[in-house]
């Protein structure tokens, strides 16, 4: 079951390099299944027994089962589909000096900038066109192959390049596409990709990847490396555990978000409505009342699962002094005196009891206390769908590198508490 895991976990963030490819993949899982897909613009048919999802802005998705009996609460399993990287603009070609085709982009999140230099990137996303019926549509883009790269300024011109170097986005950070040949050739290079035709498409979210794919290595192939580790690796897990959980007195949930790594702020973010009107348009479809549906959120919990920092063999100090996760020891539960993330003493005591059922190792992650961290989905999706909330992650070395390293043991651990939080 290890080898073959790993093999599916590479599969998946392989063939997911956008959110929108991310969300498809699950969504095609999810199919086969027997998971029965529903629009926000029509009306739901919502019966007990049944397994549905539902994609909002094609980058977000919430799957859910309705069990026989009279639920008990629901289960929600959240994480999410972006990682940081470089969206292609608007107007994407910059010639230079009537020699080089670069492409305009600007940053999304708060990647590590150094690792994206000198290594084959290429493109991925979505274009929107117009079907014959008139409704606006979204096309997969993949461009796979090794299509573009940005070179680092040679040591020779700037002496000081190993002492300390501030990226600028715009001079630094800007792919180089072609020679002068490759003028007016992007846009038709994607269209193609899309199978439509250039002129078809009216907009674009494009997003540059890390082509080298996942890799296990290690003295005893004990770590694994991939781009997009963070967050595809929970959302991976999650989904596996959301399958296999038994799912008979909850509603489970597994809600996978957009946009969180620029702060959850969008229509199909943690902090916007889509969790909220999921839940209340399933109740009230099968008929409980919104009283009903704020009893049952009183009863329920949410694991938000969005990878943690390990300790770096580098920069030990860089970690606090007694809380100190490390790759293949386990689930982190992440904590927060200021509440970027919500676990407190209550969900934590509920997680704990989760995977003590089955002898899942947890660890803690705490920030030190002079160094200011991260947040994640979990305290924003709480401002929406209030209700107890622990979050917890994923060990890993290199967050927001386009090459980011994990455990190999870690994802089976969070499968495994993953199923037995979805019975």
């Amino acid at each position: 079951m290890h080898q073959t895991l790993l093999e599916e976990l590479s599969w998946f963030l392989e063939q997911s390099p956008s959110c929108f490819h991310a969300i498809d993949n699950i969504k095609n899982t999810l199919i086969k299944e027997q998971f029965q897909q529903l629009q926000e613009n029509e009306k739901w048919q919502i019966t007990r027994g049944g397994k549905y999802f539902v994609t909002r802005n094609d980058s977000s998705l919430i799957a859910f089962t309705v069990p026989e009996q009279d639920m008990e609460g629901m289960r929600i399993m959240a994480g999410h589909s972006d990682s940081p990287s470089f969206k292609i603009k608007e107007n994407p070609e910059l010639e230079t000096e009537g020699h080089y085709i670069r492409l305009n982009v600007e940053p999304y999140g708060g990647m590590l900038c150094g690792p994206w230099l000198d290594r084959p990137l290429s493109v991925a996303g979505r274009v929107v066109i117009k079907d014959l019926s008139g409704r606006f549509v979204s096309r997969l883009v993949n461009i796979d192959r090794d299509f573009v790269l940005i070179p680092s300024l040679a040591i020779h011109m700037n002496r000081e390049a190993n002492n300390g170097y501030k990226y600028n986005a715009q001079k630094d950070m800007l792919p180089l596409y072609g020679n002068l040949a490759a003028k007016s050739t992007f846009m038709k290079n994607i269209a193609k990709a899309a199978g439509v035709d250039e002129s078809a498409v009216l907009g674009h979210d494009l997003f540059l990847y890390n082509r080298q794919k996942a890799s296990i290595w290690g003295a005893d192939e004990e770590f694994i490396s991939s781009g997009r580790l963070d967050d595809l690796q929970c959302v991976f897990a999650s989904l596996k555990g959301f399958l296999a959980g038994e799912k008979k007195s909850h509603m489970a949930v597994l809600c996978v978000l957009d946009n969180e790594e620029v702060g959850s702020s969008t229509k199909q973010g943690a902090a916007s409505t889509f969790l909220y009107d999921t839940l209340t348009r399933a109740h009230h479809n099968l008929g409980y009342t919104q009283e009903d549906y704020l009893i049952h959120l009183a009863d329920s919990f949410m694991l938000s699962a969005d990878n943690a920092h390990a300790v770096h063999p580098n920069h030990t100090d860089k970690a606090d002094p007694e809380n100190r996760p490390y790759l293949n020891k386990g689930i982190v539960l992440k904590f927060n005196a200021n509440q970027k993330y919500c676990t407190d003493g209550i969900s934590a005591a509920m997680f704990q009891d989760i995977c003590g059922t089955a002898d899942i190792p947890i660890q803690i992650f705490v920030n030190r206390s002079d160094m200011a961290g991260g947040s994640t989905l979990g305290n924003i999706s709480n401002t929406q769908v209030a209700l107890n909330t622990a979050d917890i992650g994923l060990p890993q070395l290199a967050m927001h590198s386009p090459y980011e390293t994990a455990g190999v043991l870690d994802t089976e651990y969070l499968i495994r508490a993953a199923e037995i939080f979805f019975k």
